[in-house]
């Protein structure tokens, strides 16, 4: 890495006016908003366009909801053509956690009842997968992934858990606690040899990796178009390839359970569809902008950027100097690994979300993974390098505070 890589700050994306990146949107002002990766911002234009779209439902009702599945029909080919999948294999869901219990209330056992889950899970995931080994009369196995595991390693560790008695694997395309890659690529080459199902959780991927779909063999596909794409919240995509996608109902029956699959998902009684018929002109806004190749190169070199300059900050108050090694690294994201005391538990890591909220004016992302607690950090258009230079000279002083404070509290209840 060079010296201008290590000190150079990517320039801000402008808009076509001039005006800065964050005037597409409609964040407070008053925050700074460094955790794009949870629950995404939607531009203006989207937020616009679903008012819009709400309003017709709202003033003809009777007209709105029998013609709608044809307005979702239409609204999937949009949005299989974004996430380079089939139309026909794309059913909406409201969030991938929706498309995963899809999936779980929908397979049957067929050998042993075993669920493949890797300690890197997203936890709503995982603890859905623990009720469906209940049903089975099964068990949930977890590969034990180190965080820096490169490909070789995370493969392995995932396959050591496979056997005979295995009915499902479930494995992040990038995780959530540890912005990390798996290698879904290997995993579902293997599952397929086995004829074990494979469900990739891709929550984070749209948006964040071009044409998600191009890559796994497996048979479920879950991700959010709320995240990364910036599309209005309950919009995601559940996309099924395997034998057993005929076999998937929504988990609300409506008049369309019996339209074949996906098209029995395009009718779900009053639910407020208007999300998804929005989510094309925010993925519009980005591409026509600055094009979605540009805009994840800004996101990538931003999101370096943050790492180095508050991983600085940070290291003057742990010691850990220097990126934290993730094995498989994906665009956009970073880890920086937090002082002790803080983050050491998800509550714990929550909490420390909620209060940096609060008392720092900072929408940010902490999370926690065998023990040890980690800013998340996550990087989008509208973001500078002035938000993580803030977060380095302001915030990082206090969390030290914070720090100091919860080991001495520790010590306390010890003695």
């Amino acid at each position: 890495m060079s010296e201008t890589e290590v000190t150079t700050a990517p320039r801000p994306l402008l808009l076509a006016d001039g005006r800065p990146a964050l005037h597409a949107w409609s964040l407070d002002p008053a925050l700074r908003h460094l955790n794009h990766g949870s629950f995404g911002a939607v531009p203006l234009v989207a937020q616009e366009h679903q008012q819009r779209v709400r309003e017709e439902m709202e003033s003809a009702p009777v007209v709105w909801f029998p013609a709608l599945p044809q307005r979702l029909a239409e609204a999937r080919v949009d949005l299989a053509a974004f996430l380079g999948a089939d139309p026909g294999d794309l059913a909406l869901v409201p969030n991938a956690s929706a498309g995963a219990s899809v999936v779980f209330a929908n397979l049957e056992r067929r050998h042993g009842g075993e669920i493949v889950v890797t300690d890197h899970g997203y936890g709503a995931v995982t603890m859905g997968a623990e009720r469906l080994a209940r049903r089975w009369g099964g068990r949930v196995r977890t590969a034990t992934v180190p965080l820096d595991a490169d490909e070789e390693q995370a493969y392995e560790a995932v396959a050591a858990e496979l056997s005979d008695a295995t009915d499902l694997v479930v494995v992040d395309q990038i995780t959530s606690p540890t912005a990390r890659r798996m290698p879904v690529e290997r995993i579902g080459a293997e599952t397929r040899r086995r004829g074990v199902p494979l469900l990739v959780d891709g929550a984070h991927a749209p948006g964040l990796i071009a044409a998600p779909l191009a890559g796994p063999a497996c048979d479920f596909w879950v991700g959010n178009l709320h995240k990364w794409a910036c599309a209005p919240r309950g919009t995601a995509a559940l996309v099924a390839r395997g034998p057993q996608r005929d076999d998937l109902y929504p988990l609300i029956d409506s008049w369309g359970a019996e339209d074949p699959y996906p098209d029995r998902f395009d009718q779900q009684g009053t639910i407020d569809a208007t999300g998804p018929l929005a989510a094309a002109t925010a993925i519009g806004l980005v591409e026509s902008t600055w094009g979605w190749p540009t805009a994840r190169r800004y996101m990538d070199d931003l999101a370096g950027y943050a790492e180095r300059t508050i991983g600085a900050a940070l290291a003057a108050l742990t010691g850990f100097d220097g990126p934290v090694d993730v094995g498989m690294p994906v665009p956009g994201m970073r880890l920086v690994r937090l002082p002790e005391g803080l983050a050491d538990s998800r509550v714990a890591a929550d909490a420390l979300r909620d209060r940096a909220a609060g008392e720092l004016g900072v929408e940010a992302a902490f999370t926690s993974f065998d023990g040890i607690g980690y800013l998340r950090l996550s990087a989008h258009v509208y973001n500078t390098a002035e938000d993580y230079e803030h977060f380095a000279e302001h915030c990082v002083p206090i969390l030290g505070e914070w720090a100091r404070a919860a080991r001495a509290q520790k010590r306390h209840r010890a003695s």
